[in-house]
């Protein structure tokens, strides 16, 4: 009993030094600070890992670290655990999560190390392996001490048993009956034996035999005792060998009660449970985090240089991690960043993070932008960058998108137009033309009398042709909201004639607009088009005629008058009604009437856009739509435009200054018009200049090469081959002193004249007066 007594306390010292070993293995994989670390790149087929994963697998460690064939992987594995080993690989690589193996390599010196390997797997987005990564541990140590234990067990006759395959029975020691509450004997039936371990257990005689010999097949398991049903726990250690005689495998084993030790070990896992899975969990998720965040997350140091760096650095970015270790972050976000950076690294401490966008180059030049937070800790600094590339560049499309939609709406209702407009200019023409053809025939006759009135008209029609131009360029000219104080009432009074062309002879037109009427902040360009854009509404809502009313009125809103509003505020607005007396809208149609392509006209006669394109240029300035209807009664849509609360600019009026004239400069014409060509060098010479033409470039060219004397030189922009920017600075090269003017008939460059002009040079958008003509030339000339 004392030989037994103390087999067992050696046994539990044992057992001891096992646990303590399992411990010591489970901190160094914690701490991976002695474990070899490798990584596989599933799509590339290449193995990578470090200085101690090359020492224990016997390879070149540079060449590790530069990557090899993942066949690599299985280099120095004992040729008895390859097989088990590539087994285990192949499950990880098919999308098993958790790699967890014990194995033999060979060392240089013919002698044995056994290695412990945990890994896991890396998935994309749509839950695919992409990468295996883990650490390598030598176990030697804690396998010497199990074999120790192994020979104690067998040489201390705990409980012993032997067991042949094929066999039904089991021969048996007396202790190993007493283990299990059954009389000692020298046989027993298999079935007796396992029918007495816990169903969820092992069973100690294993019915599935492996197909050759095993060093060792050792398990835990719990049995209920025969004789007084307690449930106890008992410890299996053997290994399986060739039987000669009987031709097949033969077990050879001992069993041994470890109720004791795992009441301890309950205890103390209970004990230590939540301190040591916390640790464990949270270790393990800021492991995966690190690998697997698409975030860039970076360490530094208080100095600014760069600590480490996760894999997203090279994913999104394309930089290896030791190119980044060492170098300065600053220096990173180059000088459009440097301020952004420059923050990030002097991160105060007694302030909660703050979010800071910053861009960075990424290896192949494209730049991304990530959203950076920090936090500190002792002498380091933790940056997270998230990646906001996509989301800005959504941005960018949402805003041309809504540009493009706004550009749709203003042309459909210019198509919507035409045909008024063409029936107005072929009006004015008419008074242009025949006003000029009377004046001829009068002077051919010599009748001069009357001559005035004829002019008048012609001019007349002339200048409200070219206001008409004018304005249709300017609604329909593509640009952002430019919001700014505007009067709204001589707004909507300069927009009459182009209403009534729009509504019609049958619906007639009533404006309400007071004299003190405030200023709002606003477009007045997308004021006009939403204007517009109602009254075309209105004008297909009332197709057997109708009246418009368009009223202005100063409102003073409350809270009470706004509440539920998103974005209005109380105070003053400028509200800008537009009343029909229409078909009128159901409910159903005016909850969707704000609604982008939502339209009840008909396939092709409407984009469904004019209301919604509305509503986001009032929200934009600040404002609010309202919109009221009834079917048969017709429908008014109110726009709230805030109130300008600066002091309002006005105008100063000056009376007209008599023509400027010329000194005798010379000046260039380069006009393809004739007729154009002809009415500006009749002006130029009546103001005392003297006067040079050409058709066009090639005609100007000899003449500014020339010696000629050119004191200015007046340009068409569109002019047939070189056009006139481009004749300008080939002039400019021999003259570079030379003032340019620039005549165009198209508004949409006046509107980009800050891009286009150079120094020393003007625009003038035709059609012109002469007299504005010989006053911008002779500012320019007196600017020499």
């Amino acid at each position: 009993m004392d030989e037994i007594g103390s087999s067992q306390s050696e046994l539990f010292e044992l057992q001891r030094q096992i646990e303590a070993a399992k411990q010591r293995l489970d901190l160094t994989l914690e701490a991976a600070g002695a474990a070899g670390a490798w990584m596989w790149d599933i799509a590339a087929q290449r193995l990578t890992a470090d200085a101690r994963f090359a020492a224990l697998t016997g390879q070149d460690p540079l060449e590790l670290a530069n990557g090899v064939p993942t066949s690599r992987f299985f280099a120095g594995i004992h040729p008895e655990d390859v097989r088990r080993i590539r087994l285990a690989v192949a499950g990880i690589l098919a999308g098993a999560e958790v790699f967890s193996k014990d194995y033999r390599l060979l060392k240089g010196d013919g002698g044995i190390r056994w290695v412990h390997a945990y890994g896991r797997t890396m998935l994309d987005e749509l839950d695919q392996p992409v990468g295996f990564h883990g650490t390598l541990v030598d176990v030697t140590d804690r396998k010497r001490t199990e074999e120790q234990l192994r020979v104690a067990q067998t040489a201390g006759q705990i409980g012993t048993f032997e067991h042949t395959e094929g066999f039904g029975t089991v021969s048996v020691s007396g202790q190993f009956c007493r283990l299990l509450g059954l009389h000692p004997t020298t046989v027993l039936p298999v079935r007796t034996v396992n029918l007495l371990v816990h169903p969820e257990d092992r069973p100690i005689i294993d019915p599935d035999l492996p197909s050759r010999s095993q060093a060792e097949q050792n398990i835990e398991f719990r049995v209920t005792r025969a004789d007084t049903g307690e449930s106890r726990w008992l410890a299996r250690r053997g290994e399986y060998q060739e039987d000669i005689e009987a031709s097949g495998l033969r077990y050879i084993g001992v069993i041994y009660d470890i109720t004791h030790s795992k009441r301890i070990e309950e205890r103390l896992r209970l004990s230590n449970e939540m301190l040591s899975e916390n640790v464990r969990e949270r270790t393990r998720e800021r492991n995966q985090v690190w690998q697997n965040s698409r975030d860039l997350l970076t360490v530094i140091g208080v100095d600014g240089i760069i600590r480490d760096v996760n894999p997203a650095w090279h994913t999104i970015l394309g930089y290896e991690q030791f190119t980044l270790i060492g170098r300065s972050f600053v220096d990173l976000a180059g000088e459009q960043g440097r301020d952004s950076a420059t923050g990030l690294v002097a991160f105060d401490r007694d302030r909660p993070p703050t979010s800071s966008e910053m861009a960075l180059a990424a290896t192949d030049g494209s730049l991304h932008w990530f959203s950076w937070n920090a936090a500190a800790e002792g002498e380091l600094i933790y940056l997270y960058g998230h990646n906001i590339t996509a989301e800005r560049k959504q941005t960018e499309i949402l805003r041309e998108t809504e540009a493009l939609l706004r550009q749709s709406q203003k042309m459909e209702a210019v198509g919507q137009l035409t045909g008024g407009i063409a029936h107005d200019f072929n009006n004015m023409l008419t008074g242009v033309i025949g006003s000029l053809d009377v004046m001829k025939r009068r002077i051919a006759s010599q009748r001069y009398d009357d001559l005035d009135r004829f002019m008048d008209a012609a001019i007349t029609s002339a200048q409200r042709a070219a206001s008409l131009t004018h304005r249709l360029l300017a609604f329909s000219r593509r640009q952002s909201l430019d919001r700014k104080p505007t009067d709204v009432v001589p707004l909507i009074n300069s927009m009459r004639d182009l209403l009534t062309r729009t509504l019609g002879e049958r619906i007639s037109l009533q404006t309400i607009l007071p004299d003190s009427s405030w200023q709002a902040v606003t477009d007045a360009n997308q004021l006009e088009n939403a204007v517009l854009n109602l009254a075309i509404n209105a004008r297909d809502a009332m197709p057997e005629g109708g009246q418009l009313t368009i009223e202005v009125t100063n409102v003073a809103l409350a809270k009470a008058q706004i509440a539920g509003i998103d974005g209005l505020i109380a105070g003053d607005y400028v509200r800008v009604t537009v009343t029909d007396t229409g078909e009128g809208m159901p409910p159903e149609v005016i909850d969707k009437a704000f609604d982008p392509f939502f339209t009840t006209k008909p396939i092709g006669q409407g984009t469904g856009l004019g209301l919604s394109m509305i509503y986001g240029f009032v929200h934009q300035s600040g404002g609010h739509v309202e919109l009221a209807s009834a079917v048969g009664e017709g429908t008014a849509v109110s726009l709230y435009l805030p109130r300008n609360l600066q002091e309002p600019v006005e105008a100063v009026s000056s009376e007209a200054a008599p023509t400027p004239l010329g000194r005798g400069e010379t000046v260039l014409i380069v006009e393809d018009d004739p007729a154009v060509r002809l009415l500006v060098i009749d002006v130029l010479e009546e103001l005392g200049y003297v006067a040079l033409e050409a058709a066009d470039s090639s005609k100007a060219l000899p003449i500014l090469q020339s010696g000629t004397r050119i004191d200015l030189l007046i340009s068409d922009v569109g002019l047939p081959g070189l056009n006139g920017r481009q004749l300008a600075d080939i002039a400019r090269q021999t003259r570079p002193q030379l003032r340019v003017l620039f005549i165009t008939g198209y508004a949409a460059m006046a509107a980009s004249r800050s891009e286009f002009l150079g120094a020393g040079m003007d625009m003038i958008t035709k059609p012109f007066a002469m007299d504005e003509l010989a006053t911008k030339i002779r500012s320019m000339l007196l600017s020499i």
